[in-house]
């Protein structure tokens, strides 16, 4: 026979959720690994003191009694392995296996047992269910009943919320009362936290990141109390699965994380991370509450009564004399900056991921923990908006992803070595040889590579303007390109004579001729561009406008600033002056005042001798150009608009006198038609003639 037996999927009760690991039994201990924690519970071989074999809902499973008072339970085993593992007890444990059947009458009445940590009940001396009483979260009392109620599990679709006992009274002359001795049993082993005695030390307005806030701790012997402003929190040690100690990137603070299962809850919100936040230059002298001589027999020399130090070291400290951890630190991993964490983004927010020795923890929003052994494969890949940066993937064998992002680039090599070594698998292997392959990707400055994404913009703005490009295209006439006719249709658009050049160029064109110059002109008006303003020419002969109070006094303090910084740039000049002149007394600032009103004085007076001396001149004769350009314009304009209102008339004929009859009355077709004989009077040859040829239906309609 081999000397150790491993056996996996074993599953032990915890909180009434069923959890499963790996069972190993060696000559000197027996170990459990839970697979989904990791807490590993150690029985060293001389404490066995009896062993039990018995059917139960996943199969068989082992009842293992130690010379503590402890009770271990581990189910998942199969009817075969019940041979070697008796052998395998005899001859190394000299514990003999027995069997023990489950009673499965169904009866609700028998006998409770108290067996350590267990209440057992019992009918016809075999049990039918047992309780650990450290599931137990309260015990209530009442007229020959006894209520327990129990904690409950996250992880667990369906929880037992409690479980009633009937107690008979009893006709002895003990005079003791049953349901109260029967409550005091439970409370004696039960998971009731209650706050009886001193705490041995307190530590008063600790930074705690999560849950955040400022809280004092206090140390009991069995639990520790966060007591906020807001909320308490009582931690059983039981609960503490690990301590961590990690430095922060800017060497300055301290993180210490305690990972607790189960959580602390507040409503729905699970904490499964105490962290706190220390400054490493924060001292204490810490006094425990206690004799020198217990210290020393509860201890061993771990904790002194008078201890001092810097505040993250007490903490840590009491810590773990109190839970009996080990403190995990970081291990060989270094940055590229040196330090020990690479910073990184998570959930869209930005905290700290520390490669430790046995898997990485992020700190701190939500913080996280990743044993190696729960790894299933590792990914790195690029960044999605940019090459100075790429992302780290971790999915775990339960089918969780966990994507850290936003790494800089300089941390690749690094990191892909340290996972290297630990023998993760990574899933594209070949991102390795492809980055040494092209090795500027992560070394060199980001302006001398190659930006896929830049040139990715690139080539949609291409495809884009070709797409506009194509539509213009297919708007325009089958025509080819000729500049000299459209230089034709905008002279005619904007020329003074139009109105007679086109309606001699139309009489002998046909209408679909008509309407491909037509819808070139509106075209070219739509993409000629509006004129740009003239810069405004400065007059270099003019006087210098003055300068402000602040404007003076900066002038005169600019190297009194610089002296006493030397090496400051010009924009922190400005920001230092800025603030300098807010902090100047009133008393200053009116001298400076003054000063900027003589300086105001002077410059009007020099601008009239100036003006006076025909200063100026030039400027104001370009202004009056400048208006009878614009002037010029706007009779252009004015012409080029009759000159098309005359071309619309003549294409559509009678109808557009037609339909301002239609539309208006007779009494408002008649006045307009007056005013518009008087108008007739002051206009041109050509105006006289359009109103000879005027259709008789308007006269009509006017007498």
């Amino acid at each position: 026979m081999s000397d150790t037996l491993e056996f996996n999927e074993i599953y032990q009760e915890v909180k009434g959720s069923w959890n499963d690991g790996r069972l190993r039994f060696s000559k000197q201990t027996v170990v459990y690994k839970n697979s989904k924690t990791g807490k590993v519970d150690t029985i060293p071989v001389p404490e066995l003191t009896q062993a039990q074999w018995r059917r139960v809902c996943l199969g068989h499973g082992i009842k293992l009694w130690t010379s503590t008072g402890h009770i271990y339970k581990y189910d998942g085993f199969k009817d075969a392995d019940l041979e070697k593992i008796s052998e395998y007890f005899k001859d190394n444990y000299k514990v003999e296996l027995t069997e023990k059947d489950m009673c499965v009458k169904g009866w609700n009445w028998g006998t409770a047992k108290f067996n350590g940590p267990l209440l057992s009940f019992d009918v016809n001396d075999s049990p039918t269910f047992e309780i650990p009483l450290s599931s137990v979260s309260q015990c209530t009392t009442g007229k020959n009943e006894v209520t327990v109620e129990f904690h409950q599990n996250d992880d667990t679709e369906v929880s037992l919320m409690e479980v009633r006992f009937y107690v008979p009274p009893t006709t002895g002359d003990e005079g003791s009362d049953p349901v109260e001795a029967f409550a005091q049993n439970v409370l004696s082993k039960a998971d009731v936290i209650q706050a009886t005695g001193d705490a041995v030390c307190i530590f008063r307005e600790l930074q705690c990141l999560t849950p955040r806030g400022r809280y004092d701790i206090r140390i009991y012997p069995t639990f520790l109390h966060l007591h906020g402003k807001t909320f308490d929190y009582k931690i059983p040690y039981t609960t503490v699965l690990r301590l961590f100690l990690l430095p922060h990137k800017d060497q300055r603070q301290m993180f210490f994380v305690i990972s607790l299962d189960p959580p602390i809850k507040q409503g729905q919100t699970r904490y499964h991370f105490l962290i706190l936040l220390f400054s490493k230059e924060e001292t204490i002298n810490l006094t425990l509450n206690m004799n020198e001589d217990e210290v020393e027999r509860r201890f061993e020399g771990k904790l002194n009564k008078n201890m001092s130090g810097s505040l993250y070291e007490m903490v840590s400290r009491v810590m773990k004399a109190l839970v009996n951890r080990k403190i995990t630190v970081p291990g060989n991993f270094q940055g590229h900056s040196g330090a020990q964490c690479i910073t990184c983004s998570y959930k869209a927010s930005s905290g700290l991921l520390y490669p430790l020795e046995r898997g990485f923890i992020y700190v701190h929003k939500p913080p996280v923990h990743l044993r190696f052994e729960e790894i299933a494969c590792v990914n790195f890949a690029r960044g999605t908006t940019t090459t100075r940066s790429f992302d780290f993937e971790i999915e775990t064998k339960q089918g969780n992803q966990y994507t850290f992002s936003s790494i800089e680039r300089e941390e690749y090599g690094k990191l892909f070595d340290f996972v290297n070594a630990k023998k993760l698998s990574i899933k594209n292997r070949g991102f390795k040889e492809g980055m040494k392959g092209n090795d500027d990707m992560y070394s060199d400055s980001d302006e001398d590579q190659h930006d896929a994404y830049l040139e990715r913009m690139k080539e949609e703005g291409k495809i884009r303007e070709e797409g506009n490009d194509s539509d213009d295209s297919e708007g325009e006439s089958d025509e080819s390109f000729n500049p000299g006719e459209e230089d034709d249709d905008i002279a005619e658009e904007y020329d003074s004579k139009a109105s007679a050049s086109e309606s001699s160029a139309e009489e002998g064109d046909s209408d679909e001729d008509r309407k491909k110059k037509s819808a070139k002109k509106v075209k070219f008006v739509k993409e000629r561009k509006p004129r740009k303003k003239e810069k405004k020419v400065r007059d270099s002969g003019a006087p210098k406008r003055p300068m402000s109070a602040y404007m003076l006094w900066l002038n005169s303090s600019r190297d009194r600033i610089k002296s006493e910084n030397p090496g400051i740039s010009i924009t922190e000049i400005s920001k230092k002056a800025g603030e300098m002149w807010k902090q100047l007394g009133k008393d200053k600032k009116e001298e400076w005042d003054g000063k900027a009103e003589e300086a105001k004085k002077e410059y009007d007076r020099a601008m009239r001798e100036y003006r006076e001396s025909g200063g100026g001149s030039s400027s104001s004769s370009k202004k009056e150009r400048k208006k009878k350009r614009g002037r010029n314009e706007e009779k252009r304009k004015r012409k080029s608009g009759a000159g098309r209102e005359k071309e619309k008339e003549r294409s559509t004929g009678n109808d557009s006198f037609k339909s301002r009859e239609f539309i208006s009355s007779e009494e408002s077709s008649s006045e307009s038609d007056k005013g518009k004989k008087r108008k007739r009077k002051g206009s041109d040859n050509e105006k006289e003639e359009e109103a000879v040829s005027t259709p008789p239906s308007s006269e009509s309609g006017s007498d």
